[in-house]
């Protein structure tokens, strides 16, 4: 939002065929030619494991370079074990940590092997305002012939938001329809990430609507949005028509 605010075109949708240099910066190809001065190509992480002879040690490889793991963080060689970004799990510091504690217990502890349980792995953007989710999008959860209804609330509901004069975002949770069963919650806001820690332990703990809407959230905090999101699963508040077929 900022982006535009400041004056940054925005272009969605759309398919780069070329690229070329001139005297001045760079010409793309965009269906029509856009010329721009510096140009930034984002092409994402992958594991670097070439060189590391994994092959000679009976460790195999993904397509994209990540070491194959069991649920237990075991290689296809029983004596090496992997943890961190080059298992091609999500690459969150937490996750690596997470997983660094598992793999020493299961490396050097009983034989009772442990797992981790992804369910809840929040994700978070940090842009301004920032983003975060935990759990199912309402595509998702239809995808899983789960049958859902979801609500949004605009920040411009919240009083913490209004305090701070940033009204920018919503909240929107995603429930089955009938339990009313937390599937997913998402957070456009400032503090998007700190919200995001209390909803993960409603999805955690498998809370429904009704709980997450009677529990106690201290009063002008952002994470109040996420009580007040789910007392409209019973007003005709901010209402989406999603999770349709």
């Amino acid at each position: 939002m900022d982006l535009i605010e400041e004056g940054v075109a925005v272009r969605t949708a759309t398919i780069l065929t070329g690229v070329r240099r001139d005297t001045t910066g760079y010409i793309l190809t965009l269906g029509d030619e856009l010329h721009v001065d510096q140009l930034l190509m984002a092409t994402g992480r992958r594991p670097v494991t070439a060189g590391l002879g994994l092959d000679q040690v009976g460790v195999k490889v993904g397509e994209r370079g990540e070491v194959i793991v069991d649920e237990h963080l075991r290689t296809t060689n029983d004596r090496i074990w992997a943890a961190g970004d080059v298992t091609g799990y999500p690459q969150f510091v937490d996750v690596a940590a997470a997983q660094g504690n598992l793999v020493a217990g299961n490396a050097l502890g009983s034989s009772a092997l442990r797992t981790l349980d992804y369910t809840a792995l929040r994700r978070v953007t940090f842009t301004s305002p920032a983003t975060a989710a935990v759990g199912m999008t309402d595509a998702q959860a239809v995808a899983a012939g789960i049958d859902c209804e979801c609500r949004a609330l605009p920040l411009e509901h919240v009083p913490r938001a209004l305090v701070e004069r940033d009204t920018r975002g919503l909240i929107k949770l995603v429930a089955e329809r009938g339990t009313g069963r937390l599937l997913g919650i998402h957070v456009l806001a400032d503090g998007a990430g700190d919200v995001i820690t209390a909803a993960t332990y409603a999805i955690t703990t498998g809370m429904t609507v009704g709980q997450l809407a009677t529990t106690w959230h201290p009063y002008l905090t952002m994470a109040e949005a996420l009580k007040l999101a789910a007392q409209t699963f019973t007003r005709d508040v901010a209402k989406l028509s999603c999770c349709a077929a």
